[in-house]
């Protein structure tokens, strides 16, 4: 017999300290969600111009101030989250609230790389619930995708034995004009298409959707198996060689350091001279070049030509897209363009860029995951989300308590809600792509692909 889903869950009082990017962002979704949310930030028209868009409270001053702090709630909050550009503030508003809130969580985003080799030592020591790190996780994003170099994204999942990896199907393609079922005559291998877009409609397909030259795909595979999905459907496989990075500031450092260390020839352009000093010191295997990463005659001089990937990491975003256009037009190049600000997705698809990655976007998924984890202390807890296709896609990661109520019921008895697949299971490191006889068990991660939103429990798939 099923066992009755749990209650939904309740939502939390938030302070969000510091309203920027990241923090404009996490009001927005944590918002659409349901919680009870209160910005704190120093600027009076970052206040008044939130608080007019999202039906939220807004306090003016210092987020490490404990006067403004009591103002803001904290007495009756269950969650600080400090998003401020100041590193130290963020430690030390977080630290301040722990001190004097209670039993609330806290949340620090910490961006300087002297800090990134100490973040599971200060995280435990302030007790904070989580540290983050956005230029460090897009390089982490970036880096994943230099190794598929033919897909759009890739998200990991099942602390990285499965990868979600969307693409484009290219004209011509074996994949034209071919059913979802009649993929297995191509991969044979575990596998599962989880999401089609196609002209801005994004379907969750069914064994009878067909595919079409320039669909826009997502597929669930084990890791080891990713790239027999391209070898498969006459798409190159191979991870890049060598990497030119436009701008010398932190992401570049954080992905250069990774690269390096998967022994990528590594190529840094960067203007200012003593950032490159610096930089020359950090990453003696790699080659800083002082010079304009905007100047087109210094790109074909040091080789764009003959690179095999080309990541700008200026700190404008419309610099970082028109070098991508630029780039472009040299065949076989890897393209990935880092966005931070601009927020004109139709406009950005257009341009057809490639691979897009946004750390505010990295870092609010990151921290919706807690909060929803945090939420539900009873049957499964999140431990991985990502929204795909403008937030109408979720991937949602759940690890699986004994008293879920999924746990030993077979998949094809479970009276699941529509648009959603059990995309896989992960049982101790074995990728399962389960059937209708499947069950789940205690111990489980289980992988939730839907167009559903706010899943905080694994309880939520049911009807």
């Amino acid at each position: 017999m099923q066992k009755p889903a749990k209650k939904k869950a309740v939502s939390m009082r938030i302070i969000i300290v510091g309203c920027g990017k990241v923090g404009h962002t996490l009001t927005e979704q944590l918002t659409r969600e349901g919680h009870d949310i209160t910005i704190v930030d120093t600027s009076e028209h970052v206040i008044r111009d939130t608080t007019e868009i999202f039906d939220v409270m807004g306090i003016r001053g210092n987020g490490a101030s404990l006067s403004v702090l009591e103002e803001a709630g904290l007495k009756e909050a269950d969650l600080v989250i400090a998003v401020t550009g100041s590193d130290e503030l963020n430690l030390l508003c977080c630290t301040i609230a722990k001190k004097a809130g209670g039993q609330l969580a806290a949340i620090a985003r910490v961006r300087n790389p002297d800090y990134s080799e100490e973040l599971p030592y200060l995280r435990q020591q302030l007790g904070l619930s989580m540290i983050i790190n956005p230029e460090l996780e897009a390089a982490r994003e970036i880096a994943r995708i230099l190794s598929r170099p033919q897909a759009l994204t890739v998200s990991a999942f099942a602390k990285g034995h499965a990868e979600l990896v969307r693409f484009k199907i290219p004209p011509d393609n074996v994949l034209c004009g071919r059913s979802i079922m009649q993929l297995d005559s191509l991969f044979d291998f575990g596998y599962l298409v989880c999401a089609v877009e196609r002209e801005g409609s994004v379907s969750i397909p069914g064994g009878s959707f067909m595919l079409h030259e320039g669909d826009d795909v997502t597929i669930l595979a084990s890791s080891r198996d990713v790239h027999r999905i391209f070898e498969s459907i006459g798409m190159r496989s191979q991870a890049v060689k060598s990497c030119m990075i436009i701008g010398g500031g932190k992401s570049s450092y954080y992905l250069a350091k990774q690269l390096l260390e998967q022994r990528l020839e590594v190529k840094i352009i960067e203007t200012d001279r003593k950032r490159c000093d610096e930089l020359s010191t950090l990453l003696p295997e790699a080659l800083i070049i002082n010079g304009d990463g905007g100047d087109e005659q210094l790109l074909r001089e040091e080789g764009i030509s003959s690179a095999e990937a080309f990541v700008p990491l200026t700190g404008l975003d419309e610099e970082n897209i028109l070098l991508t256009l630029y780039a472009k037009r040299v065949p076989g190049l890897k393209t990935i363009t880092k966005i931070n600000r601009i927020t004109f997705n139709d406009v950005i698809d257009g341009l057809e860029l490639g691979s897009v990655v946004y750390p505010k976007y990295i870092t609010s998924e990151a921290i919706i995951a807690y909060v929803r984890a945090r939420q539900n202390s009873i049957g499964s807890n999140v431990e991985t989300l990502y929204h795909m296709f403008d937030n109408r896609v979720e991937a949602i990661e759940f690890h699986i308590e004994k008293d879920a109520p999924v746990v030993g019921v077979p998949l094809m008895k479970l009276k699941k809600k529509d648009s959603l697949l059990i995309a896989c299971i992960n049982r101790g490191g074995k990728i399962i792509f389960p059937r209708g006889q499947d069950v789940i068990m205690p111990g489980d991660t289980v992988i939730i692909v839907t167009t559903h939103t706010g899943f905080g429990d694994i309880s939520d798939i049911l009807c």
